[in-house]
């Protein structure tokens, strides 16, 4: 019997984004302080000997994908990748654990395919170095090598330029999705007539030992995606204010290109609080308190550990 490989893929968090310039080619300068909480995605898989790759994708978002070609996926899209770069002849059953909102903000697709770049290069024994995984991703999208990374980081460039930073404590917070998924393009072409932000206004130095002193470090900082998308997806506003109500929250932003919005806490009773009040009366939205993953919770992830159902 084969061993079975697993890996996380948790949810990338972008606490702020500023858009800081836009190149020749089109693509957008962005900078922005990145981290990671303790739910996410999971992917499995298991050793093929005959060079052939499978995607099985289940859980609670894997529905949202049923329509689509299981070809176009990133987790496929990264397999191949690695074959073709590598030439191994060894192929994957793989399984995806799909329990983060598809199109959201927080990296789903981009942190499976990370997901999948590191159980293969484990299952494979492939020895590729830095430079031709960072390349390897980047060619995957623009927040896949943020997700390899998987540390505390500022995000800087086209997502290529990655800072590390102090680890963050385990921070309370509530992620919130309205059920509906928004363009990034389009988000992107809605404020073109926007001014750029300046670049570097982060003090890279700071350390943080709690909610509040992140919250309070952030309040000079936003999301420059906010307008764009809020007047796309209105229902963004909805989560923001939903999320300013409750007792305990410090800041209430969009994640990415959204439409998926957090909260920061100081304690987790509060932010599990806030979660069943706003689930009372927003039932079909996707609520999930969790914290951020520090490097104890990353270690343990490197070794196969899950998420916790």
């Amino acid at each position: 019997m084969s061993a079975t490989y697993s890996e996380q893929a948790p949810a990338k968090i972008n606490l702020f984004l500023h858009v800081t310039g836009k190149r020749d080619d089109g693509y957008h300068l962005l900078e922005s302080l990145v981290c990671f909480t303790s739910v996410g995605d999971v992917l499995t898989g298991e050793l093929r000997e005959d060079g052939v790759i499978t995607l099985n994708i289940t859980g609670p978002m894997g529905k949202a994908l049923t329509h689509e070609d299981t070809n176009d996926n990133l987790v496929m899209q990264a397999a191949r990748m690695l074959q073709n770069e590598t030439g191994t002849d060894l192929g994957a059953d793989l399984t995806l654990d799909k329990r983060l909102p598809v199109a959201s903000g927080i990296g789903g697709g981009s942190a499976d395919a990370a997901a999948a770049i590191r159980l293969l290069c484990d299952m494979w024994k492939l020895d590729l170095d830095h430079q031709a995984l960072s390349r390897i991703a980047l060619s995957l999208g623009a927040d896949v090598p943020v997700c390899l990374h998987g540390q505390t980081c500022l995000m800087s460039g086209i997502g290529d330029e990655l800072t590390d930073l102090a680890d963050l404590p385990p921070i309370p917070m509530l992620l919130i999705n309205p059920g509906k998924a928004v363009s990034t393009p389009e988000i992107f072409k809605a404020r073109e007539d926007e001014a750029f932000s300046q670049s570097g206004l982060w003090d890279t130095r700071q350390q943080f030992n709690s909610g509040a002193a992140l919250a309070d470090a952030l309040s000079e900082c936003g999301n420059d995606l906010t307008l764009s998308a809020t007047s796309i997806l209105p229902e963004i506003c909805d989560v923001l204010n939903a999320l300013a109500r409750e007792e305990g929250c410090l800041l209430a932003r969009m994640s990415g290109s959204g439409a998926t919005c957090f909260g920061i806490y100081d304690t987790s009773e509060q932010a599990e609080q806030a979660a069943n009040a706003i689930a009372q009366s927003y039932p079909d939205w996707w609520i999930s308190a969790t914290e951020t993953l520090c490097q104890q919770a990353r270690t343990l992830s490197n070794i196969g550990a899950s998420f916790p159902d």
